[in-house]
This record gives structure tokens, C-alpha cells and sequence, in this order.
């Protein structure tokens, strides 16, 4: 993971250059806002490091400024790498599970509309207290206080001024990572929140056609952040188009999936081969 000091080198390193190009080019601040259709104080935010500009921001201000072009592929890296964080697995630990627990509680009370892309496992969101602590079973720290988190952070599924959408792939349904009997309670429980009205849960029956596979577990929120899950951590991107493409990527799976009755049929009869 990038500790708080390496992420904010590269913020004041990305600052620093952007500050130093706009003065080359013999502009101030306000002149450089106009001929990028920003505000001055935008600017200002930007140069001093008090705002992560997206990348697009960047491309905007290194046309203004007329960048060289090897200047320019450097500069974008940088503010990508900005715009991105990896957070791994070892740091989660060092650090206790519960703090991640309490930065996704964070992300979800701030978004108005999460979709999430399961094709793995169920996320803790909408898990049973067996499920979840079946799922960190594995882990060599203490989990109580995560499980308890997890548990905590699922009453924000009932504020109905938030929308939560789920596509969930036969495969994470089906892991059986519990006995029969509780795997099928999961599933009556994915059936049960499938009716709130503010929470979409579609379902993707393996043997559907699909032109591309699902490669990973990856959760957007809003239009402002969307992360990708990996074995040993987690990727967090910010950049707008990498945000874009998470949601189209979303859409194209949702056309897939099935909804409603339809999808709560589906698992009833997923319940009932884990019962019998």
C-alpha cells in the first residue's frame, strides 16, 4: 500500500511541477484559470497541493501552459499515479481489519449510489454473520472486531436515499464456503434484500454468453471512485475515466444478469439444491 507519505510526495511532486510549468510559460494563476475554463481558486487548490486535480484537469493545464510532449506523457503518469492507490493485504493487517471496515463505512455513507460486480464471493454488505466470519477464517489476526464492523456498516442498506446495486455470478453465489444448510440461508438472505426498494440485485447464471470474462470483484461509487479487488489487496482509482469505465463495465455485465422475480427464482432454486 502507498503509506500516507509516499501518496503525498507524489500529490506535491505532481503540485510542484504543475506550479513550475504554468510560471515557464509566463502566466499567472488567473490567466492559466481562463484558458482552462477553471477557477482561479481551482488553480490555486491544484499548485499548492490542497486539491488532487484528475488527470483530465492535468491534460487540460499542460495544453494551456504548452508542454512538450515527453513532458506531457510524464506528467500525466504522475497524476495517474496520484489519482491511484494500492492497498495491500500485509498493510491491512498491520494496521487492523477493522480500520479498512471503517474507511468502506466511510465511501458508503458518502456515495448515493454503489454497484457492485461479485463474481467471487459475497460481499460483507449483504452476508450473514456466518458468511462473514466464515470468510475470514483464513486471516491470522484477531477478526472480531471486523466482523462486528461488517455487521454495523449493513444498516446503511436501509436508507432508502442510497441505491445499491448488485451483480452477483452463479460462481460467488455457490461458493460453498459454509455447510449446505447455512449457504442456503445466504441465499434466502440475498432473496430478502433483493425487495427493499432501493436495492437491485441481479444475478448472472453461469453458461450465459459473454464476450469478456469476469476477471475481478470491483465496487463503484457514485461518479467519484471505484475500486478493484486482487488477491493481496485492493486498487482505489479516482481518475474520472477510470471511474467511467467501471461503470460501462458494470452496465455491460447488468445485461446479463437477471432481475426481480426472476433473479429471487433463480436463487430459491440455488437455496434448495444446497438443502437437499
Amino acid at each position: 500500500m502507498l503509506e500516507p507519505e509516499e501518496l503525498g510526495q507524489r500529490k506535491s511532486d505532481l503540485a510542484a511541477t504543475l506550479r513550475t510549468l504554468r510560471k515557464e510559460a509566463g502566466l499567472t494563476g488567473q490567466s492559466l484559470a481562463l484558458k482552462c475554463a477553471m477557477s482561479q481558486s481551482k488553480i490555486s487548490k491544484i499548485e499548492t497541493g490542497r486539491l488532487l486535480p484528475s488527470v483530465v484537469d492535468v491534460e487540460r493545464i499542460l495544453r494551456a501552459v504548452n508542454a512538450p510532449q515527453d513532458l506531457v506523457a510524464e506528467v500525466v503518469a504522475l497524476a495517474r499515479m496520484a489519482n491511484t492507490e494500492f492497498q495491500d493485504v500485509r498493510s491491512l493487517l498491520r494496521k487492523g481489519l477493522e480500520k479498512r471496515q471503517h474507511e468502506l463505512a466511510s465511501l458508503e455513507a458518502a456515495a448515493r449510489e454503489v454497484r457492485f460486480f461479485l463474481p467471487a464471493m459475497i460481499t460483507a454488505l449483504i452476508a450473514t454473520p456466518e458468511y462473514i466470519r466464515a470468510s475470514l477464517s483464513h486471516s491470522p489476526a484477531d477478526t472480531s472486531k471486523a466482523v462486528a464492523k461488517k455487521l454495523e456498516r449493513q444498516a446503511v442498506l436501509y436508507d432508502e436515499s442510497k441505491t445499491f446495486n448488485f451483480i452477483i455470478v452463479e460462481s460467488a453465489i455457490r461458493w460453498a464456503i459454509l455447510p449446505p444448510a447455512l449457504m442456503a440461508l445466504q441465499i434466502d438472505r440475498l432473496v430478502s434484500l433483493s425487495h427493499l426498494p432501493n436495492i437491485q440485485v441481479g444475478v448472472i447464471p453461469l453458461g450465459v454468453h459473454s464476450p469478456r470474462g469476469p476477471m475481478n470483484t470491483f465496487t463503484v461509487y457514485d461518479n467519484r471512485l471505484a475500486t478493484a479487488e486482487t488477491f493481496n489487496g485492493a486498487i482505489v482509482m479516482r481518475d474520472p475515466r477510470d471511474v467511467t469505465f467501471y461503470r460501462e463495465l458494470f452496465s455491460q455485465f447488468a445485461s446479463l444478469a437477471l432481475f426481480e422475480d426472476d433473479a429471487r427464482a433463480q436463487l430459491t432454486q440455488w437455496a434448495a439444491l444446497f438443502r437437499h
